[in-house]
Formats: C-alpha cells, sequence, structure tokens
C-alpha cells in the first residue's frame, strides 16, 4: 500500500491546479489519480467535431498560466494544446498514475488517514483527498424503449469515435443542449441526412468571436496588456448576474429581445422558428452561444423534431418517432448530457463512524463553499455543489476554491493536527444562505427544467451570485468554522478556540 500527503482525484483543470498549488507551497508528496488512458479532462476528453469554449480564451485559462491564444474562443484542438502546455511546464505526467479509476474511498479514524481503493485492487492510503473529478465527467444516457437493439453506431458525444466515418452517412443527435449545438453545424454539411431530436430549444446568442491578427497576439503577450483585456472580460461578464438575479427587464428586454432577433433573422421558416423557440426565461437554461446552428438547421439535409415528434422507441435499424415515423439510421449520437447533479462524486465516500455521502446527498448535494462537507474530514470537493458559474469562466471558481483548500491544509500542518473538518452548523448556515439566494435567481423562477437542479427541485449547479463574491469567501478563511483533529496520541481533540490561542501565540 503507497501512501501520499494528497491525493488528487482527476487530471483536468481542477486536478491541475491544486497539483499546482501544493507544487508553490512546497507539497510534493502527492499523487494524481485518472480513470482514463491519458489525463487532461474535459478537453482531452471532448474531441467531437465543433467542441469549443463558450468563454473568451483570455480568462477560460488559469491565471498565472497565460497563453498565446489564435482566437477569442478557442476551439478544442487549441484548448488540447493549452491543457498539455500546463501538464509538461509543471511535471505533472510525473505525477499522474492513469488507468487508475476510483471504486470507493474510505475515512480509517483509527490511523486518520484516507484509504482509496482502485480498480484494479490496489490501495492509497492518504491524509488529504481533493476530488476533482468534475461535475461534467458521467455521461448520460436515457433508457429509451429499445435502446440497446440498434445495429448501427452509438457513440456519446463524451466518447466521440474518432475511427467512424460519418461522411453520407444518415445520423440522429439525441439533444440540443450545449454540445450538440456544436457538433451539429460541424457535420450537418457532411451526413446525407442529419435528424436532431430536441426534447426542449434552447435560447441561443451570437458567438461574439474572432481570429486574432498577428499584432493583435503580439501585444496580448505584453503582460500588462492581457492582464487588463483579462481583467475587462471579467467584469464584462460578471455584470450578467445583474440580469441572472436581479433584473427580470433586463432579461426579457435585453437578452432575450436580442436572441429573439437572432431567431428570425437567421431562420425565415415560421414553422421552424416556433420549433427552436423556448417558452421559459432566457438564462434558465444554459444559453447557448452559435452563429451556425440556426443555419445548420435551415440545410435541407437536416430534420429537427421537437417534443410533439419525438423518440417513441429505438429499434435495430433506427428511431420510430411519436407521430408513427420510422427514421432509418446509420448512426445514433446521444448528446443527452451528464449527471452533474446528483452525480457530483461518481464512486462511494465513506467517512466518520461510516457516514455515507450519499446518504447524506440522499435529498440533495449540500457542502460549506461547495468544497467540503461535515463528517468528511481532510476531504475537498473541486466544483462541488453550488459552485458553478452561468456567467463567467469555470476555472476563475476553481481557483477560488484553491485558496480555501490550501488554507485548510496549511492549517492542518501548522498546528500539527492531523484532520481538518467543517462544522455542521455551518455547513447548515450556508447551506440555507445559498438557497436563499437562490430564490432570487432565474434559475429558479425562469420556467424551466435543466440539470441545473436536482431530483429534489433544488439548483445545485449553480452560485447564486457574483463570483468575485464566492472568491471573498473562499479567500476569508473562517478557523471558527471548522474543527481540528488532534493525531491520535495526543489524545484531546485540538478544537477551534485553541487552534486561534496557537495562531495568536504564533503572531507574538
Amino acid at each position: 500500500m503507497s501512501e501520499y500527503t494528497v491525493v488528487i482525484i482527476g487530471s483536468g483543470f481542477g486536478g491541475q491546479c491544486a497539483a499546482i498549488n501544493l507544487k508553490k507551497r512546497g507539497i510534493e508528496d502527492f499523487i494524481m489519480l485518472e480513470r482514463r488512458d491519458f489525463m487532461g479532462g474535459t478537453w482531452c476528453q471532448n474531441s467531437y467535431p465543433g467542441a469549443a469554449v463558450d468563454v473568451q480564451s483570455l480568462l477560460y485559462s488559469i491565471e498565472s498560466e497565460p497563453y498565446d491564444w489564435s482566437q477569442m474562443f478557442a476551439e478544442g484542438a487549441e484548448l488540447q494544446q493549452y491543457t498539455e502546455h500546463v501538464i509538461t511546464k509543471h511535471g505533472l505526467r510525473e505525477k499522474t498514475r492513469t488507468n487508475s479509476n476510483v471504486q470507493r474511498t474510505e475515512w480509517h479514524e483509527n490511523e486518520q488517514r484516507w484509504y482509496v481503493h482502485l480498480q484494479t485492487g490496489d490501495v492509497i492510503k492518504a491524509q488529504f483527498v481533493i476530488n476533482a473529478s468534475g461535475p461534467l465527467s458521467t455521461p448520460v444516457i436515457p433508457n429509451f424503449k429499445g435502446r440497446d437493439t440498434f445495429k448501427g453506431k452509438t457513440f456519446h458525444t463524451n466518447a466521440w469515435d474518432q475511427q467512424y466515418d460519418h461522411k453520407g452517412k444518415r445520423v440522429a443527435i439525441i439533444g440540443s443542449g450545449a454540445s450538440a449545438a456544436q457538433v451539429i453545424p460541424a457535420i450537418a454539411s457532411e451526413v446525407g441526412h442529419l435528424h436532431v431530436f430536441q426534447r426542449s430549444p434552447h435560447w441561443v446568442l451570437p458567438r461574439p468571436d474572432r481570429v486574432f491578427k498577428p499584432w493583435q497576439r503580439a501585444l496580448l503577450k505584453v503582460e500588462p496588456i492581457s492582464k487588463l483585456a483579462r481583467s475587462a472580460i471579467y467584469w464584462g461578464l460578471e455584470s450578467r448576474v445583474i440580469a441572472f438575479k436581479y433584473s427580470d427587464f433586463a432579461l426579457k428586454n435585453i437578452a432575450q429581445r436580442e436572441a429573439l432577433h437572432h431567431i428570425k433573422k437567421q431562420i425565415k421558416d415560421p414553422a421552424l422558428r416556433k420549433k427552436v423557440t423556448p417558452d421559459f426565461t432566457i438564462g434558465c437554461k444554459r444559453i447557448i452561444l452559435s452563429n451556425t446552428l440556426y443555419p445548420a438547421y435551415c440545410r435541407p439535409n437536416v430534420s429537427l423534431h421537437d417534443k410533439t415528434d419525438g423518440i417513441a422507441e429505438i429499434n435495430e435499424t433506427g428511431i420510430k418517432t411519436l407521430s408513427g415515423e420510422q427514421i432509418e439510421l446509420d448512426c445514433i449520437v446521444y448528446s443527452t448530457g451528464y449527471d452533474a447533479t446528483d452525480g457530483v462524486i461518481s464512486y462511494p465516500v465513506v467517512g466518520k463512524g461510516g457516514t455515507k455521502l450519499a446518504d447524506v446527498w440522499n435529498e440533495f448535494p449540500r457542502a460549506y463553499l461547495g468544497t467540503t462537507v461535515p463528517q468528511f474530514p481532510n476531504l475537498f470537493i473541486v466544483t462541488g455543489p453550488n459552485t458553478g458559474i452561468g456567467h463567467t469562466s469555470a476555472i476563475f471558481v476553481i481557483e477560488a476554491q484553491m485558496h480555501y483548500i490550501m488554507r485548510a491544509i496549511a492549517e492542518v500542518k501548522a498546528k500539527k493536527a492531523a484532520a481538518i473538518e467543517v462544522k455542521p452548523q455551518a455547513e447548515e448556515r450556508y447551506t440555507t444562505h445559498i438557497h436563499s439566494e437562490m430564490e432570487k435567481t432565474v434559475w429558479k423562477r425562469g420556467g424551466c427544467t435543466s440539470w441545473y437542479k436536482s431530483k429534489s427541485g433544488h439548483v445545485v449547479a449553480m452560485f447564486p451570485g457574483f463570483s468575485y463574491t464566492y472568491l471573498r469567501m473562499a479567500r476569508n478563511f473562517k478557523m471558527n468554522d471548522h474543527v481540528l483533529q488532534a493525531p491520535l496520541a495526543q489524545q484531546q481533540p485540538l478544537h477551534s478556540d485553541e487552534s486561534a490561542l496557537l495562531t495568536e501565540g504564533a503572531a507574538a
């Protein structure tokens, strides 16, 4: 059994940020576990045609790792290059064990250590566990009637089959969300016929993309200029929260009008316009940025099926619709999303006294700062409950979490404690506040059903406010919200009030 100070589960941007921050603090005794045979996370896994980021590249990057981006909204290949750049620069490949799928993690109180059990049968012991498996890592395929009887090609967008040649084929895409909105325009001109099965439409806004000219790229390599550009983008996006949370007028009379104009400008057919026009307030679901989706829908070889003509069943040769039409197909692509709410962590986690995280989260996932849970000492969840962000870069929130995680680990080390745990009353107070604030947001009152919500109806994917508010809370570490656990040899637990005295003594 190997032992480390820290085990990081996942090697995407969350895992990379955790590793970089540990190294900066002189903690080299860690290992990153990646379940796939390659590392890198989202942008190394998602290689479907048209893959691209929907946040400006200058902001969708680690703050300490600027990059020579070729365009405003980077495409998949460049995002993969950036990921590889970060991994190589910080020597993270040497710290990573691939093909290491976590089966379960258990806290052993008699050792004050986590046991991380792998599918290979190996067990890794660690003082701290940072789960960075990501909320968009477990694909979901609905159990359509007859799903397994289809004899053609099938795959999820998360695992696009690069060996399959879709050119000239009869293809169906099930789903019309963010991934589908990128795939559809990318393959529409190449397939024989494309059938898109839409459960409900999303609002779509124009994508303000541009390829940077050589002189622009040269300017952006100058650090003060790149920082200024990044800051301008950040605050511009941050202003969207005013609409999402505080102003129905701005949503309906500015953003929604622009989206309706986008439909009118790009689609002439009234029937098709009706199909793509949502019946909920813009922002309630993820807003799609695209200049090419609607023109793709207008192609003669593309058919859009809405919920009135949806899937009755899948059979050996294709899909039978609710209207009774049999659609013959060569390939079915599932763009049906992820278990991003109730399945935040895909493996069993057992904490103190045999407490199961699945039981704690039975009603809905919850965590202090979306990061720590009572009864689970030294466990930190990157992009946990209510840390999603609908208006800006997810990496910004990941980096904000690092302030909290690294401070918590530092407290344990500085006080020579064994573990740190958030108090139940602190988590309860935080969670109550979050869901009280959520009532003011369009995600709660916008009139839609989305993956932002858990089965309980709680919005657990999103943070209900400005990202700088979250950053401020993550930086403002409250020791009184936590309890430190002394090594077993010391017998008596080290409580927060004792910790405060130690801190004062050290300061003196």
